[in-house]
């Protein structure tokens, strides 16, 4: 078989009309390398309606068109395109003829062009669409990887290699490979099928073969058995992978050769010991994750997912929810190799609409192939554990819910017997037609005014503010989704499930334990502002695997769920959203640069992964006000003590430990001592007045320091720093080097303060997005130039070619710097 990357020479357009466009000048193409997002560089619409869900970018209409040589020898040939992700109801045609179709954004999908080819020049046509069928920024276009498969009339299928590791012992592993052979060919064919396993040093371990005669058309299934001996195990923390090499040969020699990565470990669950890994049981530190990459929209370039991954483990997180829609390959690939485990969701919607035309509108005659599409490219995927077939689905408190709850379940389970499924279901979506009705107004006994009529609250308002209802939202949503109702309504929905996955309703946790004691659950989505009552719960109770907070990393769309508000805010936006230039949801521990926030710090010592203690200051210039925050939202704290012209005002430093009680000094000097840790919800904050210099936190427990942190105050003149993730990239399309920017002071301490900074990329680079973690700003990522925010940015760089890259980068009043990122071909494509 011959798989080679279909990312480059693509060129894009804003659909157009051949109709309008006859008498005049047609809509110019622009060439664009894979992956792409259509979406991004559009211009914001103020006035969209709903525009917070999608950060403000209009929809649109968009087709793609790339040329490709075939040679006369793979005429007769199977000729496969496979198509990670297209956003969305994309339409392919080949040669002018149609070639197929895939209504889902997220699903990776196969087209067969083997009838539409010919020997030379051809051109396949794409076309994408996306209208208001998202809940969130779902970018547009060809955004994930694109492949061509060139195959011999009697090949390896596409998906046809599976491994499977159903009996591990200390000393020997059983390593079943199911290998799946087609015959496109009008004879019967017997070919022979060679595997060899590679430890992860790269040592043959183990190899076996078989015989197998294929009919025409009907593909014949091959399982080899392999014993590995003294097995490296795959885990989070020891992520050993080994390597399949799975060989076709006929008498006239060798067919092809496919490798195929795969983990040997071993997935158990009950409800005393919850989830277990290879006999350990590990709980599940998890993040939710939406599929944009900040900054270069939602193209999924290979390294911008796995530099997530990367720093979200570092952050703490073992775990990712992919929210709500399956992960790309290239994320799975990353969680493979760095060891973080994957709940791979599969659907945000069923039969019901969430949105005018979304995916409930395909979703009857789609589900099976969208299901069968995820789970032939997760098998061999040792990081996924967990498959979730919906997210907060309304159908999920009816018995036709419950219906197609067991449906999907059981399609799963009959694609992969190897893994658990749940589904993420929310307690309030599943009876809000109850809610509805009961909310209804109701005539008053004896009144002549109409059901319909409603009377308006007394001048003033007694009724809840915004405020009030955003802070009382989780504990309403707890409250209803405890209630019998709920229960009754959700048992068949949860029933079908080897997880109970629950949105927002840790208050089933411990109630659950008696009223279905062989339930298992996984808080499959959570407030981030409660991560210590959730973490207390889940290591308290076996049958609590786990939490996933919403969100581990920040995305763009449902602008401003977690801000922070005051009074003198000039958007009034709604209570759930903000009003333009929203553009991110600020409810991520991580921004959408990659910068972890103050609450990323304070969850890793709530998970017991940091000793030291942390600070972070209340902006001095809010000191006083009156604040807003949804369950959400953070409070609005920086880690810095750099404030300008503050020295002597009043300011608020929080400080995040597990310890007894923590110490705050200022120059050396204490401001005093306040307990902390686990009954004081692992927080304090000191009131006291801002001071150049140092703050120092110190931690103690049972009298005795346990550790300490400090911030700094930048001095002297602003100066800018660039520095580049990495010195050496790979000099292809699946690379990326980011360049933070950050303004600081001699010694490297940063400053808040902000400025516009520009980039300019020399030699084969280009500048695939720029910006900051401001939650709120007009500038376009495509510009190259961008205002720091706590003055930080990051530009992103692509590379086009093998050379030295420069980035040189210039602030006002700062003196100009330049990085140099090197991007050779030695290293080749990773994954």
């Amino acid at each position: 078989m011959s798989r080679s990357s279909f990312n480059s020479g693509w060129q894009f357009r804003e659909k157009s009309n051949p109709f309008a466009e006859m008498g005049r000048a047609a809509i110019p193409y622009q060439d664009v390398t894979l992956p792409h997002d259509a979406m991004i560089a559009r211009v914001r619409d103020p006035g969209l309606e709903r525009g917070a869900w999608t950060a403000y970018y209009p929809g649109g209409v968009y087709e793609y068109r790339a040329s490709f040589i075939l040679p006369e020898d793979a005429v007769g040939k199977r000729v496969v395109f496979e198509f990670d992700g297209v956003y969305r109801d994309a339409v392919i045609h080949v040669n002018g003829d149609y070639a197929g179709q895939r209504p889902s954004g997220y699903a990776r999908f196969l087209i067969d062009a083997s009838e539409l080819v010919r020997a030379g020049r051809n051109e396949i046509h794409v076309e994408a669409r996306n209208h208001q069928d998202g809940r969130w920024y779902t970018g547009a276009g060809i955004y994930r990887d694109v492949w061509l498969h060139v195959l011999e009339p009697v090949h390896l299928a596409v998906d046809g290699v599976r491994v499977r590791t159903p009996d591990i012992e200390p000393e020997l592993a059983f390593v079943e490979a199911e290998i799946t052979v087609d015959n496109d060919s009008a004879a019967v064919r017997t070919v022979e099928v060679r595997t060899e396993i590679a430890d992860p040093g790269g040592r043959v371990v183990g190899s076996s073969h078989a015989v197998v005669t294929v009919l025409p058309g009907e593909p014949a299934v091959s399982r080899l058995a392999h014993y590995v001996g003294d097995p490296e195990l795959w885990n989070v923390d020891t992520p050993h992978l080994y390597t399949l090499v799975t060989e076709l040969y006929d008498d006239g020699g060798p067919i092809e050769s496919r490798s195929t990565r795969f983990g040997i470990r071993r997935l158990q669950l009950n409800p005393v010991s919850g989830l277990r890994i290879n006999g350990e049981t590990v709980k599940l530190r998890g993040a939710c994750v939406h599929h944009d990459n900040g900054v270069i929209g939602a193209a999924t370039v290979a390294r911008a997912d796995e530099r997530r991954v990367e720093i979200l483990k570092q952050a703490g997180f073992n775990a990712i929810r992919s929210s709500h829609n399956p992960l790309s390959t290239a994320m799975l690939d990353a969680c493979d190799r760095l060891g973080m485990l994957v709940l791979d969701e599969a659907f945000d919607m069923w039969t019901t609409g969430k949105t005018e035309f979304g995916a409930a509108l395909h979703f009857v005659e789609w589900w099976e192939r969208d299901l069968e599409s995820m789970v032939a490219r997760d098998f061999n995927h040792p990081s996924v554990i967990l498959y979730s077939i919906g997210n907060e689905i309304p159908e999920t408190g009816t018995p036709r819910g419950g219906v197609w709850g067991r449906r999907l379940a059981e399609k799963v389970r009959s694609l992969d017997d190897t893994r658990f499924v749940t589904n993420a279901i929310n307690g309030l979506l599943a009876v809000m037609p109850d809610i509805v009705e009961m909310m209804q107004p109701q005539p008053r006994p004896g009144s002549t005014e109409s059901a319909d009529t409603v009377t308006a609250p007394p001048a003033g308002g007694d009724g809840p503010g915004v405020n009030t209802l955003m802070s009382d939202l989780g504990d309403m949503m707890n409250a209803i989704g405890s209630s019998e109702n709920v229960t009754r309504r959700t048992a068949e929905s949860f029933g079908v499930l080897d997880v109970a996955g629950m949105n927002y309703l840790d208050g089933r946790y411990e109630t659950d334990r008696e009223l279905f004691p062989n339930r298992i659950i996984l808080g499959t989505e959570t407030f981030p502002t409660r991560i210590d009552r959730y973490w207390d719960l889940v290591l308290r109770h076996g049958h609590v695997i786990g939490d996933f907070t919403w969100t581990g990393w920040d995305y763009l769309g449902e602008a401003g769920i977690g801000r922070v508000r005051y009074p003198d805010d000039e958007e009034p936006g709604e209570a759930l959203s903000g009003a333009y230039p929203w553009l991110v949801a600020a409810c991520g521990d991580i921004d959408i640069t990659g910068w972890r926030r103050p609450a990323s710090f304070y969850r890793e010592i709530v998970y017991g992964l940091r000793a030291d203690p942390y600070i972070a200051v209340r902006r001095p210039g809010r000191y006083g006000q009156r604040v807003e925050t949804g369950p959400w939202a953070w409070s609005d704290a920086v880690a810095s003590w750099s404030w300008g012209e503050t020295e002597g005002r009043p300011v608020v430093v929080e400080v995040y430990s597990d310890a007894d009680e923590v110490e705050l000094l200022i120059n050396d000097r204490s401001v005093g001592r306040r307990p902390v840790g686990p009954a004081h919800r692992f927080r304090t904050a000191f009131d006291t007045l801002h001071e150049e210099g140092t703050v120092t936190a110190v931690a103690y427990r049972g009298g005795a320091e346990t550790g300490r942190w400090s911030l700094r105050s930048a001095t002297g003149p602003v100066l800018l720093r660039a520095v580049a993730d990495r010195p050496v990239i790979r000099a292809d399309d699946s690379d990326l080097a980011y360049v933070e920017l950050s303004l600081v002071d001699g010694e490297g301490t940063p400053f808040v303060e902000d400025r516009e900074v520009s980039v300019a990329v020399a030699g084969p680079g280009v500048l695939q997005g720029m910006g900051s973690g401001d939650p709120a700003t007009e500038e376009s990522f495509a510009s190259a130039t961008h205002r720091t925010f706590d003055g930080r940015a990051v530009a992103v760089v692509r590379p086009t070619g093998a050379g030295r890259i420069g980035v040189a980068v210039t602030a006002a009043g700062c003196p100009p710097v330049e990085v140099v990122v090197e991007a050779t071909a030695e290293a080749g494509r990773r994954g």
